[in-house]
């Protein structure tokens, strides 16, 4: 059995694509899939099945969740070693400060590419930094600074529909969810 993390960009928040998570639970069980988790609010669900071609389940997973919730939602699908790989080769010390900065992840939805983002990003010196990672971006914030923080206005763009972003405490939990070893 393979095990699968999902990402869903947009339910949650701001009031928007509300979605219980026992519902969404309730989906994926309906669909055949096993060891079902989710995770928090803003849509993780850990799960196993035997196909492995991520592009499948990746439709599949979209066309149910417009059926039983009449909404298009986005759906990044991780293995857990891409999970992994992804917390493995963070920047050195990306996390170290969480009272200082905050950390996010941003995981990019296919096929958007690093670059696709970066070249729409400013960044505000000594506020804002960011590495690239593969398919993913690392940001960190001054915390006493966000208010400054040109992260903020990513969301004004178009771009910003082709990513969903975890906080880096969301990226680590989910990792130890999935039991990678």
């Amino acid at each position: 059995m393979n095990t699968f993390i999902i990402l869903l960009r947009g339910i949650n928040v701001g009031g928007k694509n509300i979605i219980k998570m026992k519902h969404l639970k309730q989906v994926f069980d309906d669909m055949g899939f096993s060891d079902i988790k989710t995770y928090i609010q803003s849509g993780n669900v850990i799960f196993k099945t035997s196909e492995s071609d991520k592009l499948k389940l990746t439709d599949r997973i979209e066309n149910q969740l417009r059926k039983t919730f009449s909404s298009e939602i986005k759906t990044l699908v991780l293995t857990a070693g891409d999970l992994a790989e992804t917390v493995e080769n963070a920047p050195d010390n990306f996390g170290a400060e969480p009272i200082k900065f905050r950390y996010d992840v941003w995981f990019l939805l296919p096929p958007t590419t690093v670059s696709d983002v970066v070249s729409n990003l400013r960044l505000r010196e000594g506020i804002d930094f960011l590495q690239a990672g593969k398919n993913v971006i690392y940001t960190s914030r001054l915390i006493s600074q966000m208010g400054k923080s040109y992260f903020s206005k990513i969301m004004q763009t178009q771009i910003y529909k082709n990513f969903t972003i975890r906080n880096w405490n969301t990226t680590g939990t989910l990792l130890k969810l999935t039991n990678y070893k």
